[in-house]
């Protein structure tokens, strides 16, 4: 029997975006024939957000007789963060395997069937949808942003095996999920999951990044400097646990 897979999705202000996503998640791992559970955590955008989620609920289980697959929406009034949304998202998913991914179409929901087989098959406990390995890369992107990215990877290299650690687009075995330790002030959780999880395998899949197709971007010099504070915490980190 295949395992559930658990797609968790942040949102601020996605409406648009989400409009578009969720029939292509649904066709894609409909068509793949894999159980899946969407979960749309939302920081209270108050955008229709809601509205559309439940529309498309009731769409989708006209179209699609399974049981098993469902979207459902977290709506959180006191809490912000892309983190702590994903964390909360996973605390409240029933799947064996989950992935959180962006909700602007810079992570394909071509790519979830693919990443999932990799599990499916022991292949891998750990699956980073990546730009970095054959196959993969980035779409109409400027220089600065290649170069901000090619930076901040080049500063979490001794942290973990993973190339594409900014991806933001992660899959993995439940059991990986390391709940008790991590730090949600950060805003790459994926990060953390890479540093202090519980795996042994982790495979890179191949994946083309986009640009956002509606809305703005969230990146800040705030963000950045999360980031950097971030990376400072996971060395010391390791640090400890090295001395261990």
């Amino acid at each position: 029997m295949l395992m559930l897979l658990s797609v968790v999705i942040p949102t601020y202000k996605e409406k648009e975006n989400l409009q578009e996503l969720l029939p292509l998640i649904f066709d894609e791992l409909t068509k793949a024939q894999i159980p899946f559970e969407v979960l749309i955590v939302d920081d209270n955008s108050n955008d229709g957000t809601e509205e559309l989620v439940v529309s498309l609920k009731m769409m989708f289980s006209l179209r699609h007789s399974s049981t098993v697959n469902s979207v459902d929406l977290i709506i959180r009034k006191d809490k912000r963060g892309l983190s702590s949304a994903v964390y909360d998202g996973i605390l409240q998913s029933k799947g064996e395997v989950i992935c959180f991914m962006d909700a602007d179409f810079s992570h394909p929901p071509q790519a979830l069937a693919g990443m999932y087989r990799l599990i499916e098959t022991n292949e891998a406990e750990l699956v980073v949808g990546s730009r970095l390995v054959k196959g993969g890369g980035v779409d109409q992107w400027p220089m600065y942003r290649k170069f901000t990215s090619f930076v901040a990877r080049c500063l979490a290299i001794p942290l973990t095996r993973v190339r594409d650690i900014t991806s933001g687009f992660f899959m993995f075995k439940k059991s990986v999920f390391p709940r008790e330790k991590l730090n949600l002030s950060g805003f790459k959780i994926g990060l953390e999951i890479a540093v202090k999880g519980n795996y042994k395998k982790v495979k890179e899949y191949p994946i083309i990044f986009s640009d956002r197709k509606y809305g703005e971007s969230k990146l800040s010099g705030r963000i950045i400097f999360d980031y950097l504070k971030q990376l400072a915490q996971l060395y010391f980190y390791k640090i400890k646990t090295i001395k261990k």
